[in-house]
């Protein structure tokens, strides 16, 4: 039986504005297992950062966990104080952010910042962090490491400056990894490789992944696993195979449907998911997806579902997967002979 590393239960997290409480986490629950990758997606909006912040405790004001727990080899991280955590972050779990010109500090080498690290959990001395430094840049692909590592980041491009921060997330082999669009702000070239060095990545130091994404291509890519989220709540999860052919819920399916594909016709046309997100100002009760989705019924509007299995592994949180529910015939994007694949 695989081990769970983390393990998030009825997660609740809000932003308190001036216009009142935005409620951007609404009972999220989910598990990781050690040396496993898991894909959150959702469009934007959808609560997939927020969660990652609320498992790192980096959620700044007026941001706060409400309640849950976020069980990290059995201890609580929401209960840990900002001192214990500080011992938690950069060592156990790592992240990677999504700019990571923003996310490094311009005033110093990419060395001094790897060494930092290091020094800092691992009590290692300056000479042998430095020399840490240069083995997780060649880790990560970085040429010339030895004069790479006393550079600055301006003098990297964006590809190197975000292979860097994955020098620095895992320099003190964290045992969880959290990487929040990695990817979004690179070329697809440079894309492709920081994907690969993930996968790589997780082969050679067995590190648990958690990649946050908009893109279905890149969980595809490098999760086994995925959680779909839309207006602060889980959708669906299963297998990357469950969830892409097989998918059991409506958002699920205009996700994939909204994509391109290589099998389409040169001039066939995407099909959009009509509407807007829900206020999480004033949440629906029901569904947050009701008004989008093309096969709601009234109790989608009044009461939230509860989740259903479609297999072992499989949930989706949808109405139409009652057994009481009037049976339709459901478009899932997927086509037939790729759903037995």
């Amino acid at each position: 039986m695989s081990e769970k590393i983390l393990q998030v239960k009825d997660l609740y997290t809000s932003f308190y504005t001036h216009l009142g409480e935005v409620q951007a986490i609404r009972g999220v629950s989910f598990d990781l297992n050690k040396g496993e990758a898991l894909g959150i997606v959702g469009e934007s909006g959808s609560g997939k950062s927020v969660t990652s912040m609320s498992i790192m405790r980096l959620l700044q004001h007026p941001g706060k966990v409400k309640s849950g727990q976020i069980l990290f080899k059995g201890e609580d991280l929401a209960k840990k104080s900002t001192k214990d955590m500080m011992a938690v972050r950069g060592d156990q779990i790592a992240m990677i952010f999504q700019d990571p010109m923003t996310s490094l500090n311009p005033v110093y080498t990419v060395g001094n910042q790897i060494m930092e690290a290091v020094m800092k959990h691992q009590g290692l001395s300056k000479s042998d962090a430095r020399q840490k430094a240069i083995d997780m840049l060649k880790l990560v692909g970085i040429p010339s490491p030895e004069e790479r590592v006393d550079n600055y980041p301006h003098e990297f491009s964006g590809g190197m400056r975000q292979r860097a921060m994955i020098g620095i997330a895992l320099s003190c082999q964290p045992d969880l990894l959290i990487a929040d669009e990695p990817t979004t702000a690179l070329d697809v070239t440079i894309q492709a490789q920081i994907l690969e060095l993930l996968k790589e990545l997780k082969e050679k130091v067995n590190t648990s992944i958690i990649l946050i994404t908009h893109d279905l291509g890149v969980v595809a890519d490098v999760c086994s696993r995925v959680v779909v989220m839309y207006g602060g709540l889980i959708m669906e999860e299963g297998t990357a195979e469950d969830i892409f052919y097989a998918p059991r819920h409506p958002y699920t399916m205009g996700l994939i449907k909204s994509i391109p594909r290589l099998d389409l016709n040169e001039k066939q046309r995407l099909i959009p998911i009509p509407g807007t997100p829900p206020d999480l100002l004033n949440p629906p009760e029901g569904c947050p997806f009701a008004s989008r989705c093309p096969y709601g019924m009234n109790i989608c509007v009044s009461e939230a579902p509860k989740f259903y299995m479609a297999n072992e592994g499989h949930r989706a949180a949808c109405w139409l997967l009652d057994p009481e529910a009037p049976k339709v015939e459901v478009d899932t994007g997927v086509k037939r002979g790729e759903a037995n694949a």
